[in-house]
Order: C-alpha cells, then sequence, then structure tokens
C-alpha cells in the first residue's frame, strides 16, 4: 500500500460517484494540454466508474492533437473523517505523437 500523503497534492484530482465524467475528462485534457502532471483518486465503485469513463472521454479529446494518455492505477491509504479508507489513485501519463498537427511545435521547442 501507499503513504496516504504521498498523493496529498494539488494536482490530484478527487473523483466522486457523482462526478460528471465530461467535466473531469475536460480538467484532465486541459492539465494534460498545459503539461501538468495528472493524478486521480477514487474511493469506492461508483466512483472508479466515473474517474474511468473520465480517462476514456479523455483519450478522446485528446488524440486528435496527436497525445495519447495512459493510466497508472494503484492503491492508496486515506483518512476520511477519521477513518482508513483504501483509495484507487490513477497516474495518467501523456505522450506526445510525432507529425501531427500542433505536436511539431512541441516537439521543437524541447528540443
Amino acid at each position: 500500500m501507499q503513504n496516504s500523503e504521498q498523493y496529498q497534492n494539488v494536482n490530484c484530482l478527487k473523483v466522486s460517484s457523482k462526478s460528471s465524467p465530461a467535466s473531469v475528462a475536460g480538467a484532465i485534457a486541459g492539465m494534460v494540454k498545459d503539461g501538468v502532471p495528472v493524478e486521480m483518486q477514487a474511493v469506492g465503485a461508483g466512483a472508479v466508474n466515473q474517474a474511468i469513463k473520465a480517462i476514456a472521454i479523455s483519450r478522446g479529446f485528446l488524440s486528435p492533437v496527436g497525445i495519447e494518455i495512459a493510466c497508472i492505477p494503484s492503491f492508496a491509504d486515506i483518512i476520511i473523517d477519521g477513518e482508513y479508507r483504501t483509495a484507487i489513485h490513477f497516474a495518467i501519463k501523456a505522450q506526445y505523437l510525432k507529425g501531427t498537427t500542433g505536436v511539431d511545435e512541441y516537439d521543437s521547442a524541447l528540443g
């Protein structure tokens, strides 16, 4: 299990069962386009379901501009209202494909 404080950062999106997958997907896509590392955290089956849907939707937003994403799931121990809970943590990794409109400028900026 991971340390609960490892995932308590500004860029960690907290997803609940009531989260809108399209809204979370927009946040993921925006952060990826800005080059910000993306992490998500979900507790419970409903929240994990919404998080996975958001990842799938965000792939649809990013693929046309030459960005492919993948998620790396792991467990995290967190404290909610004084109780230990197990969350699913998703690290979102982006790969910028060459030869796609908009990505060439990104690649050339990197050297």
